[in-house]
């Protein structure tokens, strides 16, 4: 199997949280290919900044969209060809920015597609802006006298939006990331990691998360209990945070469904509530 890393110049900052990304998605595709995913089955999308650069990086097939639209495209994919993996890398800014409305009804709908978000809590391609993700007090290029704005929580967010399967990685952990990425990719439905990714040019946050992270001890038991753990003020967590099975929107708009007879057709529909 080829090494999947293209022959394109690598420009990501010296030390950048990326690289571990880059890393761990690699082995995950690669274990994912060992267990019979042909690589032809696996399709990236991703949108515009330090993020996306691993579109050009990452020698699989896949669509570079424009920025806040690689979920869309993502969609588009996985209805044309309900068979493919679909993988979407998203920026803080990217994803729940410019493409908010992409991430909530992609989630909504329980798409069969997994979004990788790349946190680094600011817009680093275009030098350090404050992001949906920029904590309070963040001083960047747009907010010099510090963010006035509080971020939102992504895992809270996207497990109200209705993800059926969210989770935390860090960039830095490398193998447990890989771990949680494939797990997500062969999860049926939406599948959201967020990836806490320093940014070492404008946001440096490796100190903050080798002291602050934490791995969780298991599933937690329900949504609330997800929330509590996904806002504690003291740890950030890794792991996943929610895993349920729920029919996916590519089926359940499929032909052969509005075929069925109503009793049927409620049977199905409710089989997953």
């Amino acid at each position: 199997m080829r090494n999947l890393i293209s022959s394109k110049e690598n420009t990501w900052c010296i030390g950048c949280g990326n690289f571990g990304i880059f890393a761990a998605v690699r082995k995950c595709i690669k274990t994912l290919h060992e267990e019979g995913t042909p690589l032809a089955d696996i399709v990236m999308t991703s949108g515009i900044g330090c993020h996306g650069k691993i579109f050009d990086y990452l020698d699989i097939s896949g669509i570079y969209g424009l920025h806040g639209r690689a979920l869309a495209t993502a969609q588009g994919v996985k209805l044309a060809n309900p068979k493919l993996n679909v993988i979407t890398f998203g920026g803080d800014g990217d994803s729940l920015g410019e493409g908010l409305e992409h991430t909530l009804f992609a989630a909504k709908r329980n798409m069969d597609i997994t979004l990788i978000l790349h946190n680094n809590g600011n817009y680093g391609l275009t030098t350090g802006q404050a992001s949906p993700l920029s904590d309070f007090g963040y001083k960047g290029l747009s907010t010099p006298f510090g963010n006035v704005e509080k971020p939102f929580n992504a895992i809270s967010l996207l497990l109200e939006a209705g993800a059926s399967f969210v989770a935390r990685g860090y960039s830095a952990k490398i193998d447990h990331l890989a771990g949680i990425l494939h797990q997500a990719i062969r999860h049926k439905g939406f599948s959201f990691v967020e990836v806490l990714q320093p940014c070492v040019s404008y946001n440096n946050t490796y100190q903050l998360y080798n002291e602050h992270t934490a791995f969780l001890d298991a599933l937690p038991s329900d949504i609330e209990h997800a929330r509590a753990l996904a806002k504690d003020h003291e740890k950030q967590y890794l792991g996943i945070f929610h895993n349920e099975t729920r029919a996916v929107y590519h089926e359940l708009i499929a032909p052969a469904i509005p075929a069925m007879d109503v009793s049927a057709r409620k049977r199905y529909l409710t089989e997953y509530q």
